[in-house]
């Protein structure tokens, strides 16, 4: 079986993988190909079908496991599976090839309560504690992505939570004119729309509710609903720092603000690559 982030060029392929993408296409001699995004746990690759395209194409679809044996090129500096032999794995779980975070999970988890136990402030600790103790919560962080652009990798929103809430907790101690329960409580909670948003890997696609309305929205939705006992100007100040997450220049209170930069700085320490 062969791990995709061990694939080295000129290698002979044969594993179980998901299909996180799949495109028909031509080439521009009009000859029908499949464009697919495989993953694993270990990373994902591109694949190419060439041969044998319409009776391969039938046994599979976008999201499936499927068992491949293909041969690793190199195309425009990127490594690429030539698939020769391609069919459908059906005792495999799509979801647990879905790319996945190298950071143990339990650890991570202990350090999200270890967070939310630092909120003072008892209004904001139970509302964070709200989303902590329910379940369908806790599973979704571990097995969802951040974000397409970062920490895209089951276990990324976990991850990145636990990211953004420990530089606002840091920033909070250097500059205790903030409010830090309020920092602290945004932080947590400043994502939690993604778990409407997505569905579980390999392909972590929009639910129709993500698709129209988007992470932000749903994640204000989320928090009202279970922020009612708060006191009706922390409430406020919670759901506009969440809101203006993405929006630095609607930030109206340091905490908003703040909250802003965290989760920028989060995203770029991830993904932004370092010169050897």
């Amino acid at each position: 079986m062969s791990a995709i982030a061990e694939l080295a060029e000129e290698r002979v392929v044969e594993g179980v993988y998901a299909v996180a993408r799949k495109q028909r296409l031509r080439t521009k001699n009009g000859a029908p190909y499949l464009a697919l995004e495989l993953v694993d746990p270990s990373g994902r690759i591109d694949a190419r079908v060439w041969h044998d395209v319409e009776l391969l194409d039938s046994r599979f679809v976008e999201g499936d496991a499927v068992r491949v044996l293909g041969r690793v090129e190199k195309f425009r500096d990127r490594l690429q599976v030539d698939v020769r032999a391609l069919e459908a794995a059906p005792d495999a779980d799509p979801a647990d090839l879905a790319p996945a975070m190298r950071r143990d999970a339990d650890e991570l988890e202990g350090f999200l309560e270890f967070l939310a136990a630092e909120i003072s402030h008892p209004g904001l600790r139970a509302t964070v504690l709200r989303f902590l103790d329910d379940k369908t919560i806790r599973t979704a962080l571990r097995r969802l992505p951040a974000a397409e652009t970062h920490h895209s990798y089951a276990g990324g929103l976990l991850e990145h939570t636990v990211g953004v809430a420990t530089i606002c907790r840091e920033t909070a101690q250097l500059h205790q004119r903030l409010r830090g329960d309020l920092l602290l409580a945004s932080a947590l909670l400043h994502d939690i729309g993604r778990t409407s948003e997505l569905t579980s890997g390999p392909t972590f696609r929009q639910t129709d509710e993500g698709r129209l309305l988007g992470h932000v929205h749903l994640g204000l939705r989320l928090v009202e609903a279970r922020a009612a006992a708060l006191e009706t100007d922390v409430r406020a100040e919670l759901l506009h720092a969440i809101a203006v997450h993405h929006d630095a220049r609607a930030a109206r209170t340091a905490e908003a603000a703040v909250l802003y930069h965290a989760n920028q700085l989060d995203a770029v320490a991830a993904t932004r690559p370092v010169p050897d």
